[in-house]
């Protein structure tokens, strides 16, 4: 059975295709970065505040954060994308569309980047917690102020390469009616044969992701040298 194959786009209709396509992705990428970035930071404080060397070890504590880390981390995220279905109605009142995929996103990457926020904050010296601790400060001022403080560089670097995975990601929800360019991709690239849009939507990606990683790493660059 013989395959018929579309005429590709003209390069001069392809950007009314691309511009809202890359508007949803960039409100998945940057809604659910920012979500992300916030209850990760809370889940890997607790993580390394609870844990054997932390400032207030609760081993049952840390023990059931870190399975539940653990099982987030775990699950495909397009196994994810269709496990908690229910759960992201329940959010958002739908299953299809750019505000349905934030929230897989943000539940399949929060442990993600606690495990870095962890790593992280494992990584600053001793020395200056018991320090600060000697000088009076409380654990939350020493939490605020020395040890977050100090893994700046880290909890920012760790961050950019999340926002990378939700990249990619948000371009995979585009399987399951996520919108964004990655619905684009399939619809027009593959599934009409158009290599014109699927090859702009790859480097349209592609750059997204550099920008990205640029603005991280000159982030990091910046406040190394404070």
């Amino acid at each position: 059975m013989s395959t018929v194959l579309a005429a590709a786009t003209p390069w001069g209709e392809i950007w009314p295709l691309l511009q809202p396509a890359l508007g949803q992705t960039m409100a998945m990428i940057v809604v659910s970065t920012a979500i992300t970035g916030v209850l990760g930071l809370l889940l890997g404080v607790l993580l390394h505040t609870t844990g054997r060397d932390g400032l207030r070890p609760l081993p049952p504590v840390n023990a059931l954060l870190g399975l539940v880390v653990g099982i987030g981390r775990s699950v495909p995220f397009i196994v994810l994308l269709a496990a908690i279905i229910p759960f992201t109605r329940l959010v958002v009142g739908t299953s299809l569309g750019t505000s349905a995929v934030i929230v897989p996103l943000v539940v399949g990457m929060t442990p993600f980047y606690a495990r870095v926020v962890e790593g992280s904050l494992r990584e600053v010296p001793r020395g200056l917690v018991e320090m600060a601790r000697a000088a009076g400060a409380s654990r939350l001022q020493t939490t605020l102020k020395v040890v977050l403080r100090e893994a700046a560089p880290g909890l920012v670097g760790g961050l950019t390469i999340t926002l990378v995975a939700i990249v990619g990601f948000s371009a995979m929800a585009g399987t399951v009616g996520g919108g964004g360019l990655g619905a684009l991709a399939i619809d027009y690239g593959y599934n009409r044969y158009d290599g014109n849009v699927m090859l702009a939507t790859v480097v349209l990606l592609v750059v997204i992701v550099q920008l990205f990683q640029f603005a991280g790493d000159l982030v990091v660059r910046r406040i190394s040298h404070r």
